[in-house]
């Protein structure tokens, strides 16, 4: 079950490197860094992410608003793990989607 890490900075005058040191710090096994507006959901990066993860992994985030902008956006990620037997963990808001308990919180 690999933990694959997200982080997203929204402009060039940010860095990554505190949400990627987050995420190595919680056991990713890989990290995908991206530099785009979160408002936009069609943004192609978490898209081939999700692509990529299969059955059992889980999509790590430092906070719930580096995946997505709105809760509607939010749901049809987690939907699409979900679809996949894949879980989704925000290490900074309590939602862990593999447990009973993180999902009565989502």
């Amino acid at each position: 079950m690999p933990l694959i890490g997200y982080a997203r900075v929204s402009t060039e005058d940010e860095t990554p490197l505190p949400q990627s040191l987050a995420l190595k710090s919680a056991g990713c096994a890989e990290i995908h860094e991206e530099q785009a507006s979160g408002g936009n959901r069609a943004r192609p990066f978490p898209a081939r992410v999700l692509e990529r993860i299969g059955k059992g992994d889980t999509l790590v985030v430092v906070r719930i608003d580096r995946l997505a902008r709105s809760l509607s956006h939010l749901l049809e990620m987690i939907e699409r793990l979900e679809a996949k037997g894949a879980f989704f963990r925000s290490l900074q808001d309590p939602i862990d989607t593999a447990s009973p308990q993180g999902k009565f919180t989502l």
